[in-house]
């Protein structure tokens, strides 16, 4: 698992519309979001996970305002399902939270995500309302997450202390 570069934006894009057809970010959504995550102030921190062959398997990024992260998207390659790699990007967005002294950490997913839903339960993501028709041009609404308390790196669900994530 690495930072995010632009050079990744290609196969970013192509796994982004692989996974959300309906509703998959722009590219210049991306390239808003990375051009806030170099700097001393920055707000942002995206990062990707290679497979074996060195493509891109999976990504996620976190904003944090204000002592609030929200993660802004996880997404995980349909042949990466069941291996752990959302736990371990969610874990990676986590520990960023953490270094910007995030007190609570925010999220949406879509209602009809429910894979997505048990990740966030088993680190302790409670449910705390509705976006109706968040997700557009679908109308699907958002299940609105938050996490109250950050766990520490040796408390995260699905890690035995054997797995690393490289910043």
């Amino acid at each position: 698992m690495r930072e995010m570069r632009w050079w990744d934006l290609d196969p970013v894009m192509e796994l982004e519309h692989r996974l959300f057809p309906d509703d998959a970010w722009s590219r210049g959504m991306f390239w808003s979001e990375l051009a806030d995550a170099r700097h001393p102030s920055a707000t942002r921190h995206y990062v990707v996970a290679e497979d074996e062959a060195g493509r891109i398997a999976g990504y996620g990024g976190l904003a944090a305002v204000a002592g609030t992260g929200d993660v802004q998207t996880i997404a995980v390659a349909t042949e990466q399902w069941g291996t752990g790699l959302g736990t371990l990007l969610l874990a990676e967005l986590l520990r960023q939270a953490t270094a910007f002294e995030c007190h609570e950490v925010l999220l949406e997913v879509r209602v009809d995500n429910v894979r997505a839903q048990r990740l966030y339960e088993r680190f302790g993501f409670e449910p705390i309302g509705f976006r109706r028709g968040y997700y557009q041009p679908g109308n699907v609404d958002a299940l609105v997450m938050r996490l109250g308390e950050l766990p520490a790196s040796t408390d995260v669900p699905g890690l035995q202390g054997t797995e690393t994530i490289h910043g």
